[in-house]
């Protein structure tokens, strides 16, 4: 009995430094505790400088409300916080700390020096601790609000400090920290100053969209779609990447639930839901998105990180953001304003209005401007069209900001007897037929499922097919689902069934695949789900397998027809496997290529 482990409570340095090992994991995770209470203390500028990736020293200096003696001496204990102040609370958390044990953990591990004074008190408060030891405590002459300098972070623990990547390394997530929490927070001025090279210097911007161009580039802009969307107790706000925004991983992807910086798996699987016919798996585009609900259907005591939310109803937040990022997706670019007497561009307009390209060989052959005999035996220009309104030649002195290349064009012709070449208001775009009619093709077939108005090809003879016994377990399940799909089929016998009609986005696709395929999704989805899932990755299938070949000869009107239905697609940019329809390049590229410092 004397060898049985004794139980005893433990002191409260060492129960910091365990908490310490949950909340502090890097010099990141320092200035992401500080940076809430930063914004807790409703400040409007704040600065943080950093020495050898925040290993060395780190400061982060706010003009918030500041604390008086008592009240930064009891900030620094464990679980002594203003957030919350009993049990109820905890369902109604609006602040972004809320759990007061950062400035503990942090102290335990760190030499801690915290300056702080309040607007209504003339003198401030100074407080040094080392190794969560308070080494002094007295009034300092400061400025209104607070600043903390961490020193020689995880000096007392060396085998977290072994843990530390290079400071480069360790910098770069500082960076990364800083500019979620100034999207999260764009009316707040940030600066962040590493061994004296200022990396952000952010003034508080009135919008997103301005502190978006202020990280990014004012480019990126276009390629992003305006989120605005409501739905009972659900706000949703932001930007929606179009395709081409498209990366390897999610790394401009920023969610933020009640202002708090967050992530949570319904959030992803709705967003890949909407993307995933558009830009094809493994790639994620931009997302700047704002979700706002009542507290209490938010939990976010989930981790002591707060990295992650639960919400207590789901799946109306799934089908919400799903409705939303549709509509954002679906929104064409305002077009705009012209002054007639400085340009005769048409107006931007689906379908697009279209000509055909002026007949420019026997200018290009001319001796009198290349220096250079004619050919003797020149290839066939195409026929000289009919002369066009003088108001429908785009003026190249204009410089409107980038649109859809669709907007406007005409077919210049076709390189390689398949890539179709298109002129543009802001330069040109070289278009992949087959890509282009992927979507065309998906789009339609979706949106008849979708409608319920799906049409019916009657097969010559009807045809009977024998399936597995898992598989036809599934189909017979399936059958009224099937039936609402386009297919006409019925049981004939235990695992065979009799077809005689089959939906029209078919196409010409192996019925006995196909078949089981969609009777699995709905299996695992339902309609609802498989409608957006498994069917989506179906018809996508069968698109993609009824698009015109690369061998295939378009006619001119085919070509015509092509464009046209592209631009009217909801997404007309990416084919549903992810592929480019159109790749654009913009005539100040051009200049650039081509070294000229004027316009073209």
């Amino acid at each position: 009995m004397n060898n049985l482990p004794t139980i005893t409570l433990l002191e409260d340095q060492v129960i910091n430094k365990i908490a310490a090992g949950e909340v502090v994991e890097r010099p990141a995770s320092v200035v992401k505790e500080l940076f809430e209470n930063a914004i807790d203390a409703q400040s409007d500028r704040i600065e943080v400088t950093v020495e050898r990736g925040g290993a060395r020293r780190l400061t982060l200096t706010d003009n918030g409300h500041g604390m008086t003696r008592d009240q930064a001496l009891l900030s620094l204990e464990r679980h002594a916080t203003s957030k919350i102040q009993s049990e109820a609370d905890i369902e109604q958390i609006t602040t972004l700390g809320f759990r007061g044990e950062a400035l503990a953990a942090i102290a335990s591990v760190s030499r801690f020096t915290l300056t702080t004074r309040p607007a209504d008190q003339l003198e401030g408060t100074l407080i040094h601790i080392e190794g969560g030891k308070i080494i002094r405590c007295e009034e300092t002459g400061c400025p209104i609000g607070t600043q903390i300098e961490i020193s020689d972070l995880f000096y007392n623990v060396p085998a977290r400090r072994k843990f530390l990547r290079a400071e480069q390394t360790e910098l770069s997530h500082i960076r990364q920290t800083i500019l979620v929490h100034a999207l999260a927070h764009p009316t707040v001025g940030i600066t962040l100053t590493a061994d004296g090279r200022a990396l952000y210097q952010l003034h508080a911007a009135g919008t997103l969209a301005d502190r978006i161009s202020a990280l990014y580039q004012p480019a990126f802009l276009h390629q992003l779609r305006p989120i605005q969307f409501h739905q009972d107790d659900i706000q949703l706000e932001g930007y929606a990447g179009l395709p081409q925004t498209g990366r390897k991983d999610r790394t401009d992807q920023f969610i933020f639930v009640n202002g708090r910086p967050a992530s949570a798996p319904i959030v992803y699987h709705a967003v890949n839901e909407v993307y995933h016919p558009l830009i094809g798996r493994g790639r994620f585009p931009a997302l700047f998105l704002f979700i706002t609900l009542p507290p209490e259907s938010v939990d976010v005591n989930v981790h002591p990180t707060k990295k992650e939310v639960r919400f207590r109803q789901p799946q109306p937040l799934r089908d919400t953001l799903i409705q939303a990022l549709k509509k954002a997706l679906q929104q064409t670019i305002d077009p705009p304003e012209i002054d007639a007497q400085e340009s005769t561009v048409p107006p931007t307009a689906l379908p697009p209005q279209r000509e055909r390209q002026q007949q420019w060989e026997p200018l290009l052959v001319r001796p009198d401007l290349i220096g250079v005999s004619k050919p003797k035996d020149p290839p066939s220009s195409p026929p000289t069209p009919a002369k066009q309104p003088a108001t429908s030649e785009p003026s190249l002195n204009a410089n409107p900001p980038t649109e859809a290349p669709w907007g406007w064009c005409r077919t210049v012709g076709q390189l390689g007897g398949h890539y179709i070449v298109l002129e543009t208001r802001d330069g040109f775009a070289l278009m992949e037929p087959r890509a282009a009619h992927e979507r065309v093709l998906y789009e339609k077939c979706m949106t008849a499922f979708e409608s319920g108005s799906i049409d019916q090809q009657q097969l010559l003879a009807p045809e009977t097919i024998e399936l597995a016994p898992a598989d036809a377990e599934r189909v017979r399940q399936a059958l009224p689902l099937l039936n609402e799909l386009g297919f006409s089929i019925d049981a004939f016998g235990s695992d065979t069934f009799l077809i005689d009609a089959l939906p029209v986005w078919v196409q010409h696709q192996p019925i006995e695949p196909l078949l089981y395929e969609t009777a699995r999704a709905l299996a695992e989805g339902g309609r609802s789900k498989a409608a957006r899932e498994g069917l989506a990755e179906i018809i996508m299938q069968t698109a993609c397998a009824g698009a015109v070949r690369a061998s295939d000869s378009l006619t001119e009107k085919a070509i015509e027809k092509l464009i046209t239905d592209l631009a009217q697609t909801e997404m007309p940019y990416t084919s549903p496997c992810g592929r480019p329809t159109l790749i654009f390049t913009s005539y100040s590229e051009l200049e650039r290529s081509f070294q000229k410092n004027g316009s073209i």
